[in-house]
């Protein structure tokens, strides 16, 4: 009896609502030419359109044109927000790089003792493009209203992963904005209004 094994055949369970292909569609060769003749239908009506000089169907010319679907609340690019003076509204509490979940924003944070109401700035900001989702989480996080997203994304596709860094320079002047919602006074205003008596 050692070394005898009872063969047990296995049937494929069927269920009741199986397709069950038609003799031509088993051919599959009418099958494929259909879906080319669908294909070479709709390329080459939009080849006559753009040797015409007309726009194809779907083709958008981007960033020069956007679609008229285009979402008015595209989060795209991102903006570092600016005080008066010019300095950004950053504090550098990095709550924006612990949210991020891509982990794609590093900041370095700096300490200015003569400017009392912003005594924290960040003197280094960096975002990663090649990793990040533009989820718009960094945004919801940030307590001073620093940063923002544009509904843009300029010369962010890229084939060189070291050009998508940006940094505080690129962040703070593609498209500078100064209409914060906390607005701090100026380090001297606020130096000279909460001095020593």
């Amino acid at each position: 009896m050692k070394g005898s094994f009872v063969k047990v055949s296995y049937e494929r369970k069927r269920y009741w609502n199986e397709p069950t292909l038609t003799v031509w569609e088993r051919a599959y060769l009418p099958e494929i030419m259909r879906g080319l003749a669908v294909t070479s239908t709709v390329f080459l009506r939009n080849m006559w359109r753009w040797i015409t000089g007309r726009k194809g169907a779907l083709t958008t010319y981007y960033p020069e044109e956007t679609r008229a679907d285009y979402a008015p609340l595209n989060r795209g690019k991102h903006v570092l927000t600016q005080r008066p003076d010019g300095k950004p509204q950053c504090i550098a509490c990095n709550m924006c790089a612990t949210v991020c979940p891509a982990k794609v924003i590093e900041i370095e944070a700096g300490f200015d003792a003569t400017d009392v109401a912003h005594p924290k700035f960040p003197i280094r900001f960096e975002i990663d493009y090649s990793r990040c989702v533009f989820c718009g989480l960094c945004v919801e996080a940030c307590p001073e209203d620093a940063i923002r997203m544009a509904r843009e994304t300029p010369g962010l596709p890229s084939g060189d992963r070291h050009r998508m860094w940006l940094g505080l320079e690129e962040l703070l002047t593609w498209q500078p904005q100064r209409d914060v919602a906390k607005p701090y006074p100026p380090a001297g205003g606020a130096a000279a209004k909460g001095g020593s008596p």
